[in-house]
């Protein structure tokens, strides 16, 4: 069983688990001695005679694990783990500054939701407030500026309000205009779901 100190010196990995579960998915990584992250966002869902704020995992069906790759054999033991994501060749590592600004959208406790890739969108960086220094692309919904921050690797991205007065323009980096030229994916059709006010928040936890 790998300790949290051998899984600080790991990357980060998306590990795919049942969708809806990824709490208890989370929890036995976490009691194996793995370093976890679970982001997730309050929704508002209605009941036959109320409604009822539930926490539900902002990429559902993953959990992000810290861990070396050695030890994979470790990782898709645990229950509820359907597999790593990679390629032909094993796993693919996440890159850490796209973990970070996830994990910076969470701890500052803004109204975050799912969102799909943009396909077009102003990229920006965050010059002032609880994100200063994330990039991302700017996109107004409803008359609010949202920022989209993407893990490359699935294809998915958060969607978060900001304050218009953080934002700068910033040149497109190198791997956003490989993107570009490949063609993004369409960004996913906005559902019939309210999103509650509330904000993100996320498990992270270390095993012991």
């Amino acid at each position: 069983m790998a300790t949290s100190h051998d899984a600080s010196m790991g990357d980060w990995f998306a590990v795919q688990v049942w969708s809806g579960r990824e709490h208890l998915s989370a929890r036995h990584l976490a009691q194996r001695g793995y370093e976890v992250f679970l982001p997730h966002y309050r929704e508002q869902r209605r009941w036959s005679d109320r409604l009822k704020v539930v926490e539900r995992a902002l990429f559902a069906g993953y959990v992000f694990c810290r861990f070396s790759p050695e030890i994979v054999g470790r990782i898709v033991t645990a229950p509820g783990v359907l597999r790593i994501v990679g390629d032909g060749t094993g796993p693919s590592p996440i890159p850490l500054h796209e973990i970070e600004a996830i994990q910076r959208i969470v701890a500052a406790r803004l109204a975050a939701e799912p969102s799909g890739v943009p396909r077009a969108g102003q990229r920006v960086r965050i010059e002032d407030g609880p994100l200063r220094g994330i990039d991302g692309i700017v996109q107004v919904v409803k008359n609010q500026q949202r920022l989209v921050v993407a893990v490359s690797l699935l294809q998915r991205a958060v969607s978060v309000e900001i304050d218009p007065r953080w934002i700068s323009v910033s040149a497109p980096s190198a791997d956003c205009e490989a993107r570009a030229a490949r063609g993004c994916p369409e960004e996913a059709t906005p559902d019939a779901r309210r999103i509650h006010p509330a904000s993100a928040s996320g498990y992270a936890a270390r095993g012991r």
